[in-house]
């Protein structure tokens, strides 16, 4: 990866809002996730990111959803569970036209179920988008 690539990459990190000292928690890690993206966030924040079975409280939450990976909205509340007040949850989802693509009604059909409201999306790489969303009283 070049210099000029890196900057970019590091910039998507803190474009979703994450700095040093972030204590982020991810959700559906297999082995088509964006592992540049999860490094980039790693560097930024400082450490690793914690797995599903972790408990301690985080800043942020970050999620691999893909089409047929359940129910959104039962894993949208399960990573509420050790969201800090006031943390934001990304649901990174394959882009139009990727394997396991997850159209945008079905995050905003989901997150109000879940207590959440969607705030933004964007892209992040080249096969991933993200949708952040944060409590509806934190809004």
């Amino acid at each position: 990866m070049s210099e000029a690539d890196a900057a970019t990459s590091v910039n998507v990190a803190e474009k979703l809002g994450f700095k040093s000292g972030d204590l982020i928690q991810e959700f559906g890690y297999d082995d088509d996730v964006d592992f540049d993206l999860r490094d980039d966030i790693e560097d930024l924040t400082g450490s690793e990111l914690l797995d599903e079975d972790d408990h301690d409280v985080v800043d942020a939450v970050i999620f691999w959803w893909r089409d047929g990976d359940g129910d959104l909205v039962d894993t949208l509340m399960d990573s509420l569970t050790t969201l800090s007040e006031g943390g934001v949850v990304w649901v990174l989802t394959p882009k139009s036209g990727r394997p396991g693509y997850v159209s945008p009604a079905e995050i905003q059909e989901a997150a109000p179920t879940a207590g959440l409201h969607l705030t933004t999306s964007a892209g992040v790489s080249k096969d991933w988008s993200a949708t952040r969303l944060v409590s509806k009283k934190n809004k």
